[in-house]
């Protein structure tokens, strides 16, 4: 059975910082393609940022320079590193794991306000 736990969120105010963790079981997790994904009520989801099993890096535009994907596959865990935090980060994040097929975390919520 795939479990994908996410921890970190919270609320922050603007400028600061969080770490998001996710936690993979039931998945060769090296092999994964692993993700972070992020939503608003009455939006889509939308791609944060990704890292490939052998370590290429994409990150949305709004992200570059703010927040850096990184995994440690002795671990079985992804991070987010969340820096320069504005309101429009406010949502709930979602760790994704992809290979043949797609598997989600639950989502934690982040809020960042003054």
């Amino acid at each position: 059975q795939v479990q994908l736990v996410e921890s970190g969120g919270g609320l922050v105010q603007p400028g600061g910082s969080l770490r998001l963790s996710c936690a993979a079981s039931g998945i060769i997790f090296s092999i994964y393609a692993m993700g972070w994904y992020r939503q608003v009520p009455g939006k889509q989801r939308e791609l944060v940022a990704e890292i490939s099993s052998w370590g290429s890096i994409n990150y949305a535009d709004s992200v570059k320079r703010r927040f850096t994907i990184s995994r440690d596959n002795a671990k079985n865990t992804v991070y987010l590193h969340m820096n320069s935090l504005k309101p429009e980060d406010t949502a709930v994040y979602y760790c994704n794991a992809k290979f043949s097929s797609d598997h989600w975390g639950q989502g934690t919520q982040v809020t960042v306000s003054s």
